[in-house]
């Protein structure tokens, strides 16, 4: 039998190669690419000032988040007219197959959260939408 082991993926090593929504930058900590892990992805999204992703869902997936830092909203619903904001220290679950669009509502801070989805970071790109569509978001 195989010896099991902890994995640590140390700060500044963690993997890019996952699927991304645009210029959201996805990262993960413990996930199928990296890790033995064969049911979980963790990893770390970055959003810069006045960012949105695309529209996306994440197919079959649990998605959990926590914000770190900065004032997030998640637009979705029929033309994504409805949303929910969420700031440093909530916590967010987005069920799967929810299209949906992330936005750092913040022109001048960096919006930070964790992420984690069962069973990898699956992400489905949907056509976009005009930024006039997305109540109270602005890039700048």
């Amino acid at each position: 039998m195989e010896k099991v082991v902890p994995i640590v993926t140390r700060a500044g090593a963690e993997d890019k190669r996952t699927a991304q929504s645009d210029d959201c930058v996805r990262v993960s900590g413990v996930s199928p690419q990296h890790t033995p892990a064969t049911k979980i992805w963790f990893g770390k999204v970055f959003n810069e000032p006045g960012h949105r992703s695309p529209p996306h869902h994440h197919k079959e997936c649990e998605t959990g988040g926590y914000v770190l830092k900065g004032h997030g909203r998640i637009y979705f619903g029929d033309d994504y007219k409805e949303y929910t904001d969420m700031y440093a220290g909530d916590f967010v679950f987005v069920p799967p197959f929810m299209p949906h669009v992330e936005v750092n509502m913040s022109t001048t801070e960096e919006l930070i959260w964790l992420t984690c989805r069962t069973p990898d970071n699956l992400v489905e790109n949907l056509p976009d939408v005009p930024d006039e569509q997305l109540e109270g978001y602005r890039r700048s």
